[in-house]
């Protein structure tokens, strides 16, 4: 293998010599074998995104020449479209504030615009990692605005399967309303409730999510760009300043704004914890709704069997013909994970210094991850389990015609104490609440069914 010969601060490497990552680059990948996971390839491709706008924005300024401006330029569209994201070698989580993510971006960039240009790769004096691609930049600035860039990306794929979810939901909600089922508190008989209203609250608990996923976004498209290392705009520009929200906006399609004070925004990581927060919030509501889901389909024959989920796989290499609601268990642990990711990136903002975050890169890790699982398990959900599943009508309709609740709505005419001896009969004697209340001839059987009929329970509060 042939190389070529770079040098940094602390001194010379053998780099190949068809690599387009450079010396930064290598030794970050030397010294961060963490995850065994690069950067995500969102985040690569606005990382070059935040570049092209800067080249732009030094451009419009005069700080770059035409040929080394279109270089540059031409060389982070290559890239976005997917080619060398191979040469991004540096771990996802990473020492040094992302540092090393941002040099490699800078690197790769370089030589691929060297070799448009007609030059060897290495030959940075004409086009330089630093002078030129980094050019009125720090990592302090791109590495925080390229993650909140590809937070918006992501979020905007999960948006869309998490209305999938929302809209098969809806559709389970308005085939169900019709069945009666017994709800339940605290595990035990409560009174009588629609299926289709267990479903159609299911869909009320996301569509909040997905609002407040849609309003936190605004978190996200507050950014430092231009505050270089610590918020003062060092080695900035003022037409770098002046120019780069524009080139930024007009690069990426997402309306950026520039935070009002660089110093905070570059100091401080709250917004991904509040992004974080919901996502968890989300997260939490979508495992509550598959432990209902598991709880009502359980069985088949000692269970619920209220509902009966799409069989999907095997459920045992032991048990023959055992089936398993996999697909409300693979959302659950997703829930699992994003919570535990939540944490992560608590305390990775939390422990920041002074004026700089070193951290970014452990909240980006947990943040993706948590997005884009979140609205994979969302998916998966509403294919693989919500849209084919169907309902045991008679076995609904038969839990409520045996359990006591039924008697709460009898408990206004003949009073607590006597509605719960009644109910405590159903229970013993396993008879049921018209039996109860016909043995106490307090009512005939007209008017027990007038009174306890299920359609007409479930909609008590509407009467």
């Amino acid at each position: 293998m042939k190389f070529r010969i770079e040098n940094d601060s602390v001194g010379f490497l053998e780099i190949p010599i068809d690599a387009y990552y450079g010396i930064h680059s290598y030794r970050a990948s030397l010294n961060f074998n963490i995850t065994g996971k690069r950067l995500h390839p969102e985040m690569i491709n606005s990382i070059c995104e935040i570049k092209k706008a800067a080249a732009t924005a030094n451009y419009l300024d005069g700080g770059l020449s035409k040929d080394v401006y279109d270089a540059i330029k031409y060389a982070c569209e290559y890239i976005c479209t997917g080619n060398l994201h191979d040469q991004f070698i540096c771990d996802a989580v990473q020492g040094g504030a992302g540092t090393s993510a941002n040099m490699n971006a800078n690197e790769v960039i370089a030589n691929r615009s060297l070799e448009l240009l007609g030059y060897n790769k290495g030959e940075y004096k004409y086009v330089h990692p630093n002078d030129h691609v980094n050019k009125c930049q720090s990592t302090n600035d791109v590495f925080p605005t390229a993650g909140k860039l590809t937070a918006l990306k992501l979020i905007d794929t999960t948006l869309q399967k998490l209305e999938m979810l929302h809209h098969s939901l809806k559709n389970k909600a308005e085939e169900f309303k019709h069945i009666i089922k017994m709800g339940r508190t605290q595990l035990q008989d409560a009174v009588p409730v629609s299926l289709g209203g267990s479903f159609e609250a299911f869909s009320c608990a996301l569509k909040r999510d997905i609002d407040r996923i849609k309003a936190v976004q605004n978190e996200l498209k507050v950014i430092n760009i231009s505050a270089t290392a610590v918020g003062s705009g060092i080695n900035a520009t003022q037409g770098y300043y002046d120019n780069i929200i524009n080139c930024i906006q007009e690069v990426t399609g997402y309306d950026f704004v520039m935070a009002d004070n660089l110093y905070d925004a570059t100091q401080n990581l709250d917004s991904f914890v509040c992004v974080s927060g919901v996502i968890k919030t989300c997260a939490v509501n979508l495992s509550k709704m598959s432990n209902d889901l598991r709880l009502m389909s359980s069985g088949p024959k000692t269970g619920l069997r209220e509902i009966i989920l799409p069989p999907k796989q095997n459920g045992s290499s032991i048990m023959p013909g055992k089936i398993n609601p996999v697909i409300p268990e693979v959302v659950s642990q997703v829930a699992f994970n994003v919570i535990g990711n939540d944490m992560t990136i608590t305390m990775a903002a939390e422990s920041g210094q002074l004026e700089l975050n070193a951290f970014e890169p452990v909240i980006f890790y947990n943040l993706f991850e948590s997005i884009e699982t979140l609205g994979n398990a969302a998916e998966t959900l509403a294919v693989n389990c919500i849209d084919g599943i169907m309902a045991n009508e008679d076995v609904c309709r038969d839990y409520v015609e045996k359990s006591a609740g039924v008697i709460t709505a009898i408990c206004p005419i003949i009073g607590y104490e006597k509605s719960a001896e009644i109910a405590k009969r159903v229970v013993s004697n396993n008879i049921t609440v018209k039996e109860a209340l016909l043995d106490e001839g307090l009512f005939d059987e007209q008017e027990i069914e007038r009174l306890i009929e299920p359609s007409k329970l479930i909609n008590y509060i509407k009467r």
